[in-house]
Formats: C-alpha cells, structure tokens, sequence
C-alpha cells in the first residue's frame, strides 16, 4: 500500500504514515475463507484439553495436585513434540502430518478418558497422558502459515512485505482467544452439567471432526519445501534465529498465565461452593484477552515492535501482582478481564516478530516453537498451581501467573538486542550445534 504525499513547499514533499489495513482487507485475500473457517473449528479443542482434564482427574482423585500433574505431562509432551511436528510440516507437508497426528490424538485421549474413569494408577494415567500431548494438532501455527503464504509475506526485514501480516498476527490472536472464550466454558459445562469425562470425550471427538476438515483444504496449504532441503541441506532451525529463542522463553510467561488461571480459577469456584462459575471466570479472562487482540489489529503502530513486547509484558506482570489476595468472585473477574487485555498484545507482537525473522522454510516450525512455549509454561503452571492449591487453597495457585510473567519480562529486557530483524543473507546456517549465527542488526 502506497504512503500518501503531501507537498508542503516547492521542492519538497513529506509522507504521510499509511493507514493500517484493517480485517475486511484481510479477510478478502483471495483463498483466505477456505482456511479460516476450518481452522477456528479444528483449534477449538486445544482450549477443552488442561481443563477437561483437570476437572476429570481432580474428580477421581480428589487432589489438583495430581490432576494438574496428569496435564502437566500432556503439555510437556505437546511442548517437545509441536516443533518437531511443524519442521515435518514444513519439509512433508501440513496434510501428511495433520492425518496421523488427529487419529493418534482422538485414540490416546480415548484412553486416558477410560483410565480416569476406572481409577488406574498415576503412572497409567502418565502414559495416556503423553500420546495424548504429543500428537495435539498444530493448528494455530498451521494457519499462521498459510496466511503467510497467501500474502507472500517476504524473509528479512520487519515490516517488510505485506502490510497484512501484522494484522493478520492480530485477527489470529482473536482467533485463539475466542477459541478460549469458548472452549473452557463449553468444557466446563460438560463436565459439570453432564458428566466429568463429558470434556475430555468432546474434546476428542472434535479434534477429529474438525482435524478432518481442515486437512481437506488443500489448496491453501504453503508447499512442502523438500526440494529446497535437499538442495541447500543442511537447512537451520528455527531455533537457530537468536530471537526465536528469547520469544520462546518468553512465552513461558504467557503459558504461566493460562495455566495458573485455570487451575486456581477451578479451586476458587469450588472453594466459594459455585463450581459452574469457573467457565464464566476463565471466560471473561478470555474475553478480554480477545478484545485487545481486536483493538491491537486496527491500530497503525508508531512504536517499535520490541519496545511494544517489553511494555506488554510489563503491564501483564503488574495486572498479575493482585490476583493472589482477591476473595470476590465479582472482583476477580473485573481482574481477570484486565489481565486478559495485557496477554494479547504480548502474544501478537511475539509471533509479528518471529515471522519476520524465519525464512519460509522453517515458519511452521517457528510458530510451533512459540505455541510449545506456551504449552511448556502451561505444563509447569498447572502443576506448581496445584501443588499449592492443595497446600494453601487457591489463592496461592495465583502466584504462579505473576512468578513467570515477572521471570519472562526480565528476560525480554535483558535481551532486547536479540529482538530485531535480519536481512536474508544474514539468516544462520545451519552446521550442528556450533553453526554460525549472526550479529544482532538495530
């Protein structure tokens, strides 16, 4: 999209900033209906599993302690495994692997469901736990991808390219947020209005279900880049990228947050005897990170992209530091929104960055590499959350969003000279665990 020029004497011209295109752009990129659709029906189970899970094991067992260990183990499988599933993506195609993977995943949490059910031991309900992680479908990243492809967004320098990227990022972000506006509700429902398992069931069924339906959208898919690997083998990975690996570790914090705030959302509810009101709690916090996520898109940013995440990540940790002491159900809410609206610009900015950094062969992988982050964060939240839920009630569960949204921001401070884009030629290439990176370029 052109800047507009003013002429303000002869001789001379200024331009004006450019208006940030806005989702009815977006939305009419030609191909784009035939992937969004599909992919907000195939990600709305990825907000049903922790929940679904915590509510059936905590049911069985007695103790969130234990339930938030059996969830632990599934997002510290989906963690470890989700890169490794985007690098296939990218190299075999998102198809080739979205098949297998949604299969595997409805069978495994078939199983945990049942082993739940029938009071096996811990160490059974650990071994379910992990299939059902490691075989999550990568939506999310997925369709980062194909927006990716779809705009011809260009490797290098941020804000390069298509000016659709960034709002593409941002509709994503209300994307995922509606799904956990959705999700955590639809899961509580069931499991407290139907049956325990009644989540978990669902959320395998539709992982299924809508799993099917976003592999049948071939057209949009990005092309599989084995020719490319083999003929510039040995190729990077995206972890390779210096600020990959700061966004990845902090997301962690992001990741902290989500699952701090449900486990120590289900122990408050039921401490205050109101249990149904755990969807609505997690959902109002949802929303607001889903309404921030709208305002972030259609706004035309003058700030730097990394001066944003820093600042994100400030107010995300200062809107954490009161969650401990609140004791209303209505004063918790009010909180929580406000947390909500501090994730999404965290989120939004993350994955603005990492696209412009990570060639088109790796972006797949990239994207999971953030989404296991916060997979991983979730993972270790839900069990120190628990853990000190059963200790000293929920109110302690609490601290846990704070302890990693304060240990991300120092992080992203510290090293906010990894956080800039690189021109093409200066990418990393990939030689084993020594290979060459290159020097941050402000």
């Amino acid at each position: 999209m052109a800047s507009a020029v003013t002429t303000t004497r002869p001789g001379t011209t200024t331009r004006r900033p450019e208006k940030r295109p806005g989702y009815g752009q977006l939305l009419r990129t030609p191909g784009a209906w035939a992937f969004v659709l599909p992919g907000f029906a195939a990600r709305q189970p990825f907000a049903m599993l922790t929940i679904s899970i915590v509510l059936l094991v905590e049911h069985t067992t007695g103790s969130y302690g234990i339930a938030g260990a059996v969830a632990a183990v599934t997002g510290l499988s989906m963690a470890l495994c989700a890169p490794q599933s985007g690098r296939l993506a990218d190299h075999f195609g998102q198809r080739a692997v979205l098949l297998p993977g949604i299969a595997i995943h409805a069978a495994s949490g078939g199983l945990l469901t049942a082993l739940a059910l029938a009071d096996a031991p811990l160490w059974a309900l650990f071994a379910a736990a992990v299939p059902t992680g490691a075989s999550v479908p990568q939506i999310g990243p997925m369709v980062r991808a194909r927006w990716a492809a779809a705009l011809g967004s260009p490797v290098g320098e941020l804000g390069a390219g298509s000016p659709l990227m960034s709002t593409a990022a941002a509709f994503e972000s209300v994307t995922d947020e509606l799904t956990f506006v959705i999700g955590p509700v639809l899961a509580t429902a069931l499991c407290t209005g139907a049956h325990p398992a009644a989540g978990l069931v669902a959320e395998s069924g539709l992982t299924l279900a809508g799993g099917l339906l976003f592999a049948a959208q071939r057209g949009s898919a990005p092309p599989a880049h084995r020719r490319a690997a083999r003929v510039d083998a040995p190729r990077a990975s995206a972890l390779s990228v210096p600020g990959v690996r700061v966004l990845a570790v902090a997301f962690l914090g992001i990741g902290s947050v989500f699952g701090g705030m449900q486990v120590s959302l289900t122990a408050f509810t039921q401490e205050i005897g109101q249990p149904g009101m755990n969807g609505l709690l997690y959902g109002i916090f949802a929303a607001g990170n889903m309404l921030a996520g709208v305002a972030c898109g259609a706004i035309a940013w003058r700030t730097s992209a990394r001066q944003r995440l820093i600042t994100g990540y400030a107010a995300l940790a200062l809107a954490c530091s009161a969650l401990w002491a609140v004791q209303s159900p209505l004063l918790l809410g009010a909180l929580g929104l406000l947390v909500g609206l501090c994730v999404a610009p965290a989120l939004i900015t993350g994955y603005t960055l990492v696209e412009a950094v990570v060639p088109p062969t790796a972006r797949t992988e990239a994207f999971t590499w953030l989404t296991g982050s916060v997979a991983l964060g979730q993972a270790a939240a839900v069990t120190v959350a628990g853990q000190l839920t059963d200790m000293s009630g929920a109110g302690a569960g609490f601290i846990v969003p704070l302890a990693g949204t304060a240990l991300a921001l120092v992080t992203v401070v510290a090293l906010r000279g990894r956080l800039v884009a690189r021109p093409p030629s200066r990418l990393p290439v990939a030689r084993g665990i020594g290979h060459r990176v290159p020097v941050a370029v402000d």
